[in-house]
């Protein structure tokens, strides 16, 4: 398809538009992305960034929040500002406790292992013991992994998965004492 007719010039920059204006305006539109679940429910767009922090209990600056306090000077003190601000209301303290009690809560466990690791580590056991160099040399020994890093295999599955190995170990032992 040609192009259209005007679209390669130039385009003339206009002087008389306030772009300040502009700006804000599209900024006070746009409501702010929120991560946290507990602040978006107790969000009101109405109210700046600001207002609605300090009615949740939360700080809009942790520099202003919690200052860092001044270095004495060779013995002489050096006086704060003198100033001590008043204590802001907190109308929605639900959302701090929410926020607390969650992150009280302990994480889950979410480090696994493939499927392939663990039925290659099995295997590299069930028939070769604790020998890592016929390890090293067996044909399933796809990789060509060395006998240490063979190991450290092992070891981390050994790490995620305590109880499971334990079984396997004890299910080796009693296959051969069957076979005795």
């Amino acid at each position: 398809m040609p192009k259209a007719k005007g679209k390669s010039r130039r385009q003339k920059y206009s002087y008389n538009l306030n772009r300040k204006r502009l700006y804000r305006s599209a900024r006070r539109r746009a409501a702010p992305r929120i991560a946290c679940s507990h602040i978006r429910h107790a969000w009101d767009p109405t109210k700046s960034v600001a207002q609605n922090l300090a009615e949740m209990g939360l700080a809009e600056d942790p520099n202003k929040a919690v200052p860092i306090p001044k270095k004495k000077l060779r013995g002489m003190e050096v006086e704060s500002g003198g100033r001590e601000q008043g204590k802001k209301i907190v109308r929605k303290p639900y959302v701090v406790n929410e926020m607390e009690y969650e992150a009280s809560l302990p994480e889950k466990k979410s480090n696994t292992l493939s499927r392939d690791l663990i039925d290659y580590v099995r295997y590299m056991i069930q028939n070769h013991g604790e020998n890592y160099k016929e390890m090293a040399r067996d044909e399933k020994n796809y990789y060509q992994d060395t006998p240490k890093q063979i190991k450290r295999k092992i070891n981390v599955y050994k790490n995620f998965y305590p109880e499971e190995y334990k079984d396997f170990i004890a299910s080796l032992k009693q296959e051969k004492m069957d076979v005795q």
